[in-house]
């Protein structure tokens, strides 16, 4: 095993990927999909599956009195820098992996591949569930109705608080980068493969904080299964990066949901102004 792979390898493992999906797709950094399967599992270092964003143990904080114990308690943002490994790979990499991604169903019914969009050096990332009709036609996140009222609020909240950031300050990304048929949620399965995609391009953005917009995606990040209703507003963390949930964009554009906009204001003030203060 070369000192360049085995590198790679341990980079995955501080991530906490154990399973590597490879259809032979490589950049001109990353090592060819045959070596990299082969000396994988000569290391030990493929094992069995578990959870895209399960925590380190020192993550764990004192549990609120009102959050469920379910393994990964809710956390105070901290000051700390983020415990992931410097990245050995870039966004483009990253990309350029993925290629034209045939490695789940998902790609079957797909019309554009929509990766993330947004600063390369954002100090704040967005996730949401998936593309929808908009995006995996353009290609971009978050380029429909939803999308829109996610603009919104990034621009009004962060203009209402005196925090000089707009929406193309931030990066936008998705648990799963290609279009679900007739939007439903993705699988466990769609999900561990195209995670391990995620929790790169959030390794390599390291940033301050996330915000998990709906039930997905909160559950992808945390490994809870709470609903969203119960986990918005709290802090989590992944990889010792402070994470709020929040209510998708999609569910608030519902007309009966009014009281759902003011919790999700609330809680991007508390992530804008942990991230820019």
């Amino acid at each position: 095993m070369t000192d360049a792979l085995r590198r790679y390898l341990e980079y995955y493992r501080d991530l906490g990927i154990r399973n590597l999906y490879l259809t032979g797709y490589t950049t001109s950094t990353l090592p060819k999909a045959r070596e990299t399967a082969a000396a994988a599992t000569a290391a030990g270092a493929v094992e069995a599956a578990v959870p895209v964003a399960a925590p380190p143990a020192a993550a764990a904080v004192p549990r609120p009195a009102t959050t469920l114990d379910l393994g990964l308690a809710p956390a105070a943002p901290a000051d700390a820098a983020p415990a992931l490994p410097e990245p050995v790979e870039t966004l483009d990499d990253i990309l350029a992996d993925i290629g034209n991604c045939t490695r789940c169903r998902l790609h079957k019914g797909r019309n554009k591949l929509v990766f993330g969009v947004g600063n390369p050096k954002a100090k704040l990332v967005f996730v949401g569930e998936g593309p929808g009709a908009d995006e995996d036609e353009q290609g971009i996140p978050f380029v429909g109705r939803a999308g829109q009222l996610l603009t919104a609020m990034i621009d009004n909240t962060a203009a209402k608080e005196g925090i000089p950031i707009r929406r193309a300050d931030v990066y936008i990304c998705n648990v799963v980068k290609c279009r679900p048929p007739d939007n439903r949620t993705p699988e466990p399965d769609e999900m561990e493969i195209c995670g391990q995609f995620l929790a790169r391009q959030l390794a390599v953005l390291r940033p301050r904080a996330i915000c998990a917009l709906g039930g997905t995606a909160a559950k992808a990040l945390t490994g809870r299964k709470e609903g969203v209703t119960r986990m918005r507003g709290n802090w989590f963390k992944w990889r010792g990066i402070p994470l709020m949930v929040t209510y998708h964009p999609s569910y608030l554009l519902r007309p009966y949901n009014q009281n759902a906009k003011r919790e999700a204001w609330e809680d991007l003030k508390k992530v804008l102004h942990l991230v820019y203060d």
